[in-house]
């Protein structure tokens, strides 16, 4: 485990950052291979079944991302502490926790499936088709869920080059076997979930041993101190008040989506193109935001109020220098990314009406996403929840000022008051944070 007291310097930011902005930039590769083999099936079901299928679990395990987050945080900060034995242990509860909420999921599968179909009906042949792959992925749910504790135990202890080992063996191993399954033995649909949960499942064990050290000694059998009540409650506050900000966020882009559908379907459209730049600004930028998360946390484990802010300000310094290049690159060629995600000749032109938007984005939302991972690692999560309410409140203020009168520029300039407001109620509450580490 590399020692938490060691300088924080570029070098050690980038070394965190790096491997979390390349395993991230695998992630629509598997999309878009599970998409293709079932496309070379010469129908339109099995795309659909995939797509379907492969949203219903999405939805289902994001509700499990605060695991991730809030074992980062956590973690790291019993690492800096110096607290070797809790810094195991926080792995053991999270490994525990996603265990019993994947086995949850699985005993209830009849009752989660038909609650998907009922709020996204689709016709006959395509829920066939998705109940079939669903009966499959659905067993691979413990393992899923379990690996997002793996992911922010890796994250706190400073090895995001395993990480991204761990993203590579498993969209590697999926694509191999979506192209032998589906292709080779043609098992269709099956196919695809098949090759998906023996991922899942290889994954989980390429994980457990990429932490293997956190099994050492006897502390994964410590049942007092991994059922530790007072433990178990700071985990449970620290995991609400993340889940509660994270449908917030989610909501406002949902949000975001109905009511641009109100201004007509190639507004509707062209939004979605864009969405996907937000989305890959998302992607590059968790990396420094995860190099916050990890060393603030280890800063404020250690009381040490110096290195949280050089941890801050040289994450944000990075995170700022990428959310400038996105902007550049987004401005400059956004036109022929546009062009590559859509044909239509009227939702190109509308998207480029709207780039310039795309193109700030990253620059106006980069505070947010910093404060984010420095919040994160602090485990201040009760004030990042409530800042989150705070700007929330003033998006939707937004909303009903701009929309009426400037259309879709409306909606887009509502979305930029809601990042600048999430930077500036979390900057703000920001010093109150440095000042309780001494």
């Amino acid at each position: 485990m590399q020692d938490a007291s060691a300088p924080i310097t570029h070098r050690r930011v980038l070394k965190i950052a790096v491997p979390i902005v390349l395993s991230n930039a695998t992630v629509p590769i598997l999309g878009a291979v599970d998409t293709g083999v079932v496309g070379q099936m010469g129908q339109a079901a099995p795309i659909g079944a995939v797509g379907m299928g492969a949203v219903i679990l999405a939805s289902i395990y994001w509700i499990f991302g605060f695991l991730r987050m809030g074992t980062t945080g956590l973690a790291a900060q019993a690492r800096g502490a110096g607290d070797i034995a809790e810094t195991r242990a926080l792995l053991i509860r999270g490994l525990l926790l996603g265990a019993a909420a994947g086995v949850f999921f699985v005993l209830a599968q009849a009752a989660v499936f038909a609650g998907a179909f009922a709020l996204s009906p689709a016709s006959p042949e395509v829920e066939a088709l998705t109940r079939a792959y669903l009966e499959i992925r659905i067993w691979g749910a413990p393992a899923t869920i379990a690996l997002y504790a793996v992911t922010g135990w890796l994250i706190a202890v400073e090895r995001t080059r395993g990480v991204f080992i761990l993203q590579i063996w498993m969209n590697g191993l999926n694509i191999i076997l979506d192209l032998w399954f589906v292709l080779g033995l043609g098992w269709g649909v099956e196919g695809v979930a098949v090759a998906t949960l023996i991922a899942e499942w290889t994954g989980l064990a390429l994980g457990l041993w990429l932490c293997r050290d956190g099994f050492e000694g006897k502390i994964w059998r410590d049942r007092a101190r991994i059922f530790d009540a007072a433990r178990l409650r700071r985990m449970m506050q620290v995991n609400g008040d993340i889940m509660i900000r994270s449908v917030l966020l989610t909501g406002s882009f949902t949000t975001f989506l109905f009511v641009g559908a109100d201004l007509g379907d190639v507004t509707l459209a062209a939004n979605q193109v864009l969405l996907q730049f937000l989305e890959i600004t998302a992607f590059a930028l968790d990396g420094f935001a995860f190099s916050a998360e990890a060393l603030v946390g280890g800063a404020v484990g250690a009381r040490d109020r110096h290195q949280l802010r050089r941890a801050s300000i040289m994450a944000s310094q990075w995170g700022f220098g990428g959310a400038i290049l996105l902007g550049a690159v987004f401005f400059l060629a956004g036109p022929a990314l546009i062009d590559l995600m859509s044909t239509s000749p009227e939702v190109r032109l509308a998207s480029r009406d709207y780039l310039f938007w795309a193109a700030l984005a990253p620059i106006v939302g980069v505070a947010s996403w910093m404060f984010d991972g420095i919040y994160i690692g602090a485990t201040w999560t009760r004030a990042m929840r409530n800042a989150m309410i705070q700007s929330v409140a003033i998006y939707v203020v937004a909303l009903f000022i701009l929309v009426p009168s400037l259309g879709n520029h409306g909606m887009w300039a509502a979305l930029m008051v809601l990042n600048i407001a999430r930077g500036v109620t979390m900057g703000w509450r920001y010093p109150k944070l440095e000042a309780q580490v001494a």
